[in-house]
């Protein structure tokens, strides 16, 4: 078990765009998703992705998610390189190697809009969208949709020893407090009536829903092309519809050169 008092955070505080859409716009009329669903079995090789020396976090779950659509969606992982991981944080989160004291993570609404206008190592984002705070539903949705959901926690002391995150059973009040230990960013890749399964540090980790519900200040789900080309949407969702809501917003995104594949 990765000790965690050594780790890095780094997710800035939630910064939410009202131009981004609501994911409950397009399930409306959909079917519950399934009880239980899980897209964690074909990822090897986790890795850190510099999050136990840098506060990217943010970035490092970008990377996972990568990891991830390619694992499942063509069958072979790609592995996005340490040194492409630093540069997107660089530029998303004004990280200056140079100097440590520009180690302050990055905002997850920023690292999203940079992605959508500009692939990293060659790995496009289509669209993403916003999911209502606390919507235990929406999550389900997020991660039988998309494959995964890009959330944002704010982290408890508490959550430091523990093999599973949980509230402490005083509350999220002193050590359970919300952001006491700080804000962090991981992508969530398969949930059940126990819980969800994140990844973060190189490893999967488990939190109760009662964590999401008090810790989770932010979540999205992101519309990757290998997912849609793969068949991996269920029958009924829009995502051309999605695309098409992100257009105005994608030209207006923050463009530059994409990250070298």
């Amino acid at each position: 078990m990765v000790d965690f008092t050594k780790v890095k955070l780094g997710k800035q505080t939630a910064h939410h765009d009202p131009r981004v859409p609501l994911l409950s716009k397009y399930t409306a009329t959909l079917p519950e998703p399934p009880a239980a669903k899980s897209y964690d079995s074909k990822i090897t090789n986790l890795g850190m992705m510099l999050n136990d020396k840098l506060g990217d976090c943010t970035c490092a779950a970008v990377g996972h998610c990568v990891q991830q659509w390619t694992a499942e969606a063509q069958g072979k992982q790609q592995i996005i390189p340490d040194p492409d991981i630093l540069k997107l944080y660089e530029i998303v989160g004004h990280y200056n190697p140079d100097n440590p004291k520009s180690d302050r993570g990055a905002v997850e609404i920023n690292v999203l809009n940079y992605w959508l206008a500009n692939p990293v190592d060659g790995n496009q984002l289509s669209a993403f969208c916003a999911i209502e705070p606390q919507n235990l539903q929406g999550i389900k949705d997020a991660v039988y949709i998309f494959g995964n959901c890009y959330i944002g926690l704010q982290m408890p002391l508490s959550a430091q020893g523990q093999t599973v995150w949980t509230v402490p059973a005083g509350g999220p009040t002193g050590q359970g407090a919300p952001g006491s230990w700080g804000g962090h960013a991981v992508p969530i890749v398969a949930y059940d009536a126990r819980g969800l399964t994140c990844i973060t540090w190189g490893e999967y980790i488990r939190m109760t829903w009662q964590f999401w519900n008090a810790y989770c200040d932010e979540a999205y789900g992101l519309l990757s092309p290998d997912w849609v080309k793969a068949g991996k949407c269920p029958a009924g969702f829009n995502w051309q519809q999605l695309e098409t809501d992100m257009g105005d917003l994608k030209s207006a995104f923050p463009k530059g050169q994409p990250l070298a594949a």
